[in-house]
């Protein structure tokens, strides 16, 4: 199983006997794992006594407004006065879920000149050296997973209570895909178990977050699929895109799109899929893969992201044909590994 620094574990402890005010940080378009870890480290903090605040860059979907003390969230869309103060008062600040201070976007630039010291506890990519202590590792299923590992480093495993479990289950379900990728070591099930103990309803969980589809949420997956997809089938490869117009007309709400691009992706034959998104400044691209093929490099390389080997980001300041003029054409010279990666995705590997 990946284990934490035990130098870093030791030097955590210290800090936390010399501070009071800690400020929980996520990424911009928070997601299941992003707010889960966030959650749970903040109602574990909580309980051990210390001044806990939770800041969000934007709003976040639905379907996880349910998760337990999620009203204690501050959205710094929102309150950007309030979210300025709440930056300037922390002694510590944990970073959860991503690797570079830009992803938080709204208060990118606040943070990045925060006095206090900064935490970050991440499992994506080639992080970058923003962070005083960096709890690191890209072969954990979750941040929610690696915040598990690191309540149990610090001796506090018992503090694990019914409403810390939900959340971490819920970012652990949440970005493997509801087990279904980024989870092939024995260790994550067993932090699953130990939170099922913990009072975890799993078949609850994942009714509250897959089970409550908005009709123009479904009706916005049957456009994307009837209307939208695109198969460039000699790359092995699949693209679905949206126009504002689109959005407009479907009336989409954060979350409305989440999991589309996975759509693509499973279809036959296809190892590489991309859902494009026009916003008023930008393209916004999901990436996701199969196999070997790395969207983290891809979209790196060509698209100002990054992310995981088989799930990234990216964007352009393109139109959205420029966009995905650019994305086709880079194709050809991927065909070789798309196909292949295609292929191993289609036997059972020893």
């Amino acid at each position: 199983m990946p284990s934490l620094n035990t130098d870093l574990v030791s030097q955590l402890k210290k800090l936390l006997t010399t501070t009071r005010n800690i400020l929980i940080t996520t990424h911009y378009n928070p997601d299941g794992d992003a707010l889960g870890s966030s959650l749970a480290l903040g109602r574990y903090l909580h309980l051990k006594g210390f001044s806990v605040k939770i800041l969000v860059p934007n709003e976040y979907p639905d379907f996880l407004a349910w998760m337990p003390r999620n009203g204690e969230m501050t959205v710094y869309s929102k309150n950007q006065a309030q979210g300025d103060d709440m930056i300037d008062w922390a002694q510590v600040i944990f970073c959860l879920d991503y690797n570079a201070i830009q992803r938080v976007n709204l208060f990118s630039v606040k943070l990045f000149q925060a006095k206090g010291v900064k935490v970050l506890v991440d499992h994506h990519l080639q992080p970058e050296p923003q962070f005083d202590l960096m709890f690191s590792l890209i072969e954990t299923s979750s941040t929610s997973e690696l915040v598990y590992d690191l309540i149990c480093a610090l001796g506090d495993k018992d503090v694990i209570d019914k409403d810390i479990a939900i959340c971490l289950y819920v970012g652990i379900m949440t970005d493997t895909g509801s087990f279904s990728f980024a989870c092939n070591l024995p260790h994550t099930y067993e932090v699953v178990a130990e939170l099922v103990r913990r009072g975890v309803d799993t078949e609850q969980v994942h009714r509250l977050v897959y089970d409550t589809y908005s009709e123009q949420r479904m009706r916005l997956l049957g456009y994307c699929l009837s209307e939208k997809l695109t198969i460039v089938k000699d790359c092995a490869t699949a693209y679905i895109w949206l126009s504002k117009a689109d959005m407009k007309k479907f009336k989409v709400q954060p979350g409305d799109t989440e999991g589309i691009v996975n759509y693509a992706l499973s279809i036959k034959g296809i190892s590489f899929a991309a859902f494009f998104t026009e916003k008023p400044d930008r393209i916004r691209i999901s990436f996701r893969s199969k196999g070997t093929f790395s969207v983290n490099n891809f979209s790196r390389d060509h698209f100002n992201g990054g992310g995981h080997r088989n799930a990234a980001g990216g964007e352009t300041f393109l139109k959205m044909n420029e966009t995905i003029e650019l994305f086709t054409g880079l194709l050809p010279q991927y065909k070789e590994g798309l196909q292949s990666a295609a292929l191993q995705s289609s036997l059972l590997q020893p």
